[in-house]
């Protein structure tokens, strides 16, 4: 009787091996190298149609972004002190994100804090030095309540507010 019941544990225990391992296969990146998943986490303004359909990893930078030709060419993230609305959206290579604030200052910069060299490779101190001449950042580099920035990179690009780094969110940017 022993046997039974231990060849029944073994079995079950075989079962839900494999049912975890291949779940773990389906939710890894598909045969594209695409780590995204098919869950929506942005919203964007009138100006253009919506996201249909990319979500992110939250990385900065480190992973491709799909291919699709309906991202927006422009969005618009709200800053209310606490939180910025949508955090995470996803535009077309070559478009503009619109920041701006309802609750007071901000100061919008690249992950990681305080660095900020996630997007451009330069550090906060070299970007927003008086006289830099390089590529523009994505940094804001002082307190404000309105900032915009074009994307030329593809990619998955975190933020986050300078004034408070613990409040961000994610810009990924497709090929068009």
């Amino acid at each position: 009787m022993q046997q039974i019941i231990w060849a029944v544990v073994v079995v079950i225990v075989a079962i839900g091996l494999y049912w975890w391992w291949s779940s773990s296969q389906s939710a890894s990146p598909s045969a594209s190298g695409s780590p995204f998943s098919s869950t929506s986490t942005s919203t964007v303004s009138n100006t253009a149609p919506s996201d249909n359909g990319t979500g992110t990893t939250g990385t900065s930078g480190t992973n491709p972004a799909p291919t699709t030709n309906s991202a927006p060419m422009s969005a618009t993230i709200t800053f209310n002190g606490d939180a910025f609305s949508p955090s995470n959206v996803t535009i077309a290579q070559g478009g503009t994100i619109t920041f701006t604030s309802t609750g007071g200052p901000m100061w919008i910069a690249s992950d990681p804090h305080p660095i900020h060299n996630g997007y451009d490779g330069t550090t906060q101190q070299q970007h927003c030095a008086a006289g830099y001449t390089g590529p523009k950042p994505f940094d804001q580099c002082s307190q404000g309540t309105s900032f915009s920035f074009t994307f030329s990179k593809v990619g998955s690009w975190g933020y986050h507010d300078h004034l408070n780094a613990g409040l961000g969110g994610t810009v990924t940017v497709v090929a068009q």
